[in-house]
């Protein structure tokens, strides 16, 4: 959304000029005299903090000498500057407009105050000016005004080098030599032949301060030592995540996103998302860190809220949002940690991520050995066909062998199993179909009759196919498909259009009361299940028995034989259905789901519901977020009645970032403000350009990187390589960070 000038007469916005827009300040005594000197009336009843979220200037209204270029992106105003050039008298010469910004008519005895008010103020900024204008002779840039000739080569020099460093990390340049893996290279960021070779490029183009830097060395750690190269990176990653979090404190709300861990040479990170909408009305999820998560869970979470508080400048108060993906021990551990967040900041509600189903997100969580098998052997599965066509060819070929006579089975099973089912909210009962397929193939490739396959695809098959052929797994995976038959439409409705979402948050009592139903016939239900077992564990000749582990846990007592249903029902069926039943409460918690029914907020679901809706029982749980609480009521009626009464050729916008979009929101600040948090929240499907761009990176990151050329600051600079990078200010902060080492260069 562009920013509009709120000087009267001027009709400047930020998407058709270039000049630098400014917020009114908070201060009340500075914005009282922006406001005085703007004359407009209207702005006088609002408070420092509505006009500094709500309104701007242009640089046109404001002294040149009080305006600061401190890079090539990013304009300032001095603490003291005041705004004084304004025209007030055009709009005269056409006495039948209706200005929209009114002009207020002052007396003489308040024009004589501001005269003198305008003085005092010319004076102030005309030191200032003085104090800028560099000496006669001096040659002076505009964030340092008065270097000696020493200075302005140390900081062409950094910037050269931070130049060469954002390129390595853009570029994903392995940064250890492949073939020498010693100790003293360990030590280094870089290999001495990469990023010599790029400074070298850097001479050959042209660059003569690096050439009289380095006319005499001979080679690259003589010149730039590991410990250099090391607070280098580390500005850089600085530099870039301070540009993302500039933009998430200017938006205020946010959501934290965390994934998978990724394995580093100093051992396993966590990777952190930030979720946000930005001034532009457009939904981000950006990479921020990776965060050790070494030491028990409460110290991790202080950890992680001091690194918000302390170390981005974020306020945990703001956050609305957090969803935490992982499976095992990992998923574990983040329960914890979200539990302690959301106890201490109740308003940060947990919810599942957009971006996995909700039944895996469920079985992932669960804490049950047989069901990490489970997900940890279709995970392997479907990595172990993706690195091979041929190998995907031979899983179609089984396919065929055992759907003969059933064609509409058969495609339906090919065409499944190239998409990445593992993926999908129906992967159990995919999984179900494909075991018999999958047991055949992993045997075919295991046994190698022909010699189509090396050592290692062989090995992995016959891993696979030992947990296939094993009938806790086949009767945890049946299990598992029928417990969570109960939440696949609904999650499925939570990964769709925002009118998938409203019906999905109403209709949880049905869910819920669907799992009681299955707790209260536990008996019948895993009767059926284990039946289907038996049944797909004969047809793949894997015989009916109780874990051996168990058994030699547990001796039979009296010598009676343990019976394998009842053992199922005990120790895997039941435990799986608290489970399930008990963690959708949590995550479906009161705050999300008021939060979610306000969805009907959108033009679109309104009109599904022929504008009979009534977000105000719900509103309430982000009211001390509103800008004007007080109005809300009055507002929301004003906004069903504007898109009931709409023209025929006004469509209904369907989605929270089409209606953000929309110009008229701006009018119903408080319905904008609640769509922008509403955005936040996890759960929702991200929209195209900013949405699943980090998580995708990092993913190619992690594909495309072997794990001893990994690193945690060049990594941040790989997946942020869309955020612009201010060498200027690079080489500031290193010079601010590091002053002793700046000398010593």
């Amino acid at each position: 959304m562009p920013n509009f000038c709120a000087a009267p007469n001027c009709t400047r916005k930020s998407t058709q000029s270039d000049l630098a827009f400014f917020r009114f300040p908070r201060d009340p005594e500075r914005c009282r005299l922006w406001v005085e000197n703007c004359r407009r009336a209207d702005l006088e009843e609002k408070t420092p903090e509505q006009l500094n979220k709500h309104y701007r200037l242009c640089a046109k209204h404001f002294e040149p000498a009080m305006i600061c270029k401190t890079s090539p992106y990013r304009t300032v105003l001095r603490d003291t500057a005041i705004p004084t050039i304004f025209d007030l008298t055009s709009h005269l010469s056409n006495p039948h407009s209706r200005h929209r910004k009114r002009i207020k008519i002052l007396t003489d005895e308040e024009v004589q105050k501001m005269k003198e008010r305008r003085l005092e103020s010319s004076i102030e900024q005309m030191l200032s000016k003085k104090e800028c204008e560099p000496q006669e002779g001096s040659d002076t840039t505009d964030d340092v005004p008065q270097l000696t000739p020493e200075q302005k080569q140390l900081r062409n020099f950094l910037r050269s080098l931070f130049e060469v460093m954002v390129l390595i990390g853009r570029q994903n340049f392995p940064h250890i030599a492949k073939d020498d893996l010693s100790a003293k290279q360990e030590e280094q960021p870089y290999s001495a032949s990469t990023f010599q070779a790029l400074l070298e490029s850097r001479i050959n183009a042209g660059d003569e301060f690096l050439r009289r830097r380095f006319e005499t060395a001979s080679v690259n750690e003589d010149y730039c030592p590991a410990v250099q190269q090391k607070q280098m990176l580390e500005v850089c990653e600085k530099c870039v995540r301070e540009e993302i979090l500039l933009r998430v404190r200017e938006c205020r709300f946010y959501s934290i996103v965390t994934g998978e861990l990724v394995e580093f040479p100093d051992g396993d990170h966590l990777p952190i998302f930030l979720r946000f909408v930005d001034q532009a009305n457009t939904l981000r999820e950006e990479f921020i860190e990776f965060l050790s998560l070494e030491g028990e869970e409460i110290s991790i979470a202080e950890r992680l809220e001091s690194r918000f508080t302390n170390g981005w400048g974020l306020s945990l108060e703001d956050c609305r949002g957090q969803a935490h993906a992982g499976s095992g021990i990992l998923a574990t551990k983040m329960k914890v940690i979200a539990a302690h967040l959301k106890e201490k900041y109740p308003m940060a509600v947990i919810t599942p991520t957009s971006t996995c189903a909700l039944n895996v997100h469920l079985a992932n969580g669960m804490p049950l050995t047989g069901v990490q098998v489970v997900m940890s052997v279709l995970k392997k599965t479907n990595a172990f066909f993706k690195a091979c066509p041929m190998l995907q060819a031979e899983l179609v070929k089984a396919i065929s062998i055992l759907c003969q006579g059933n064609t509409e089975k058969e495609n339906y099973l090919k065409e499944a199993s190239r998409s990445t089912w593992t993926d999908l909210h129906n992967v159990f009962e995919m999984a179900v179909d494909l075991m018999e397929p999958l047991l055949l193939c992993m045997d075919s490739v295991h046994d190698n009759e022909e010699l189509k396959w090396n050592d290692q695809i062989t090995s992995e098959a016959y891993a696979i196919s030992e947990a296939l052929g094993d009938f806790e797994f086949i009767v945890t995976l049946v299990i598992l498909k029928n417990a969570l038959s109960f939440t696949r439409a609904f999650g499925k409705n939570l990964q769709g259009e925002t009118l998938d979402v409203f019906f999905a948050a109403n209709s949880l009592t049905a869910v819920l009361h669907s799992l009681h139903e299955v707790m209260d016939n536990l008996e019948v239900y895993h009767e059926f299940w284990f039946e289907e077992a038996v049944t797909l564990a004969t047809a793949m000749e894997v015989p009916v028995k109780v874990p051996r582990l168990f058994l030699r846990k547990h001796q039979t007592v009296d010598g009676m034989e343990i019976q394998a249903e009842s053992f199922f029902k005990e120790y895997l069926t039941l435990p799986v259905m608290e489970y399930i039943e008990q963690e959708v409460k949590d995550i479906f918690s009161e705050n999300h789901l008021k939060a979610l029914k306000c969805l009907s907020l959108v033009p679109a679901v309104m009109g599904q519901m022929k504008f009979n809706t009534s977000e105000e029982s719900h509103a309430n749980v982000h009211r001390s977020d509103l800008p004007h609480p007080d109005t809300l009521l009055a507002e929301l009626h004003c906004w069903r009645i504007k898109w009931k009464h709409r023209g025929k050729e006004v469509s209904l916008p369907c989605t929270i970032h089409e209606t953000l979009q929309h110009s008229d929101v701006k009018f119903f600040p408080n319905v904008n403000a609640f769509l922008k948090i509403l955005a936040t929240l996890p759960v929702l499907k991200l929209d195209g350009s900013h949405g699943e761009t980090a998580q995708k990176r990092l993913q190619a990151y992690i594909i495309d990187t072997s794990l001893h050329h990994r690193c945690k600051h060049l990594a941040v600079l790989n997946i942020n390589y869309h955020v612009k990078t201010d060498l200027e200010e690079m080489v500031q902060c290193y010079i601010k960070s590091y002053p002793e080492e700046s000398e010593s260069d």
